[in-house]
């Protein structure tokens, strides 16, 4: 049987603001509103989070929104992006991280995007196709 996730640290309500960019988590002790940018960058998904080592990094998340929320059981929702990504299911106690580690795990997305040389914004991290024809000599 699985276990019931403690009382309070189920949330109260989950709040999606009107433009999609934002998702308030109220629990009984608080809330917390998150932007979508921070919730896409910071997925609980493979993709980002990979199988246990660095963090990928997602740029050019920006404009990203939120188009859907599903439940899944009684312990989690997954997030439907504006970009498609759907893969990662967002715990309670996963919510509760992404809380207690914002102002953390933010600024250490922004110093990882500029070290790559990567932007927040979605042109600055495209390629042109042209870039990849073979340079004449």
């Amino acid at each position: 049987m699985a276990a019931t996730p403690n009382a309070a640290a189920v949330p109260q309500q989950l709040r999606l603001a009107p433009d999609k960019q934002a998702l308030t988590v109220v629990w009984a002790d608080g809330e917390r509103r998150f932007a979508a940018e921070y919730l896409r960058v910071c997925s609980p998904s493979a993709e980002v989070r990979g199988h246990g080592g660095e963090w990928q990094i997602v740029g050019g998340k920006r404009d990203v929104r939120i188009e859907r929320i599903e439940p899944v059981g009684r312990y989690a929702v997954r997030l439907v992006f504006s970009d498609g990504h759907d893969s990662g299911l967002y715990s309670w106690e996963g919510l509760r991280e992404l809380d207690a580690q914002h102002d953390a795990w933010w600024a250490r997305y922004l110093e990882r995007l500029a070290a790559h040389g990567m932007s927040r914004e979605a042109a600055a991290n495209v390629m042109p196709l042209n870039a990849l024809k073979p340079r004449k000599t």
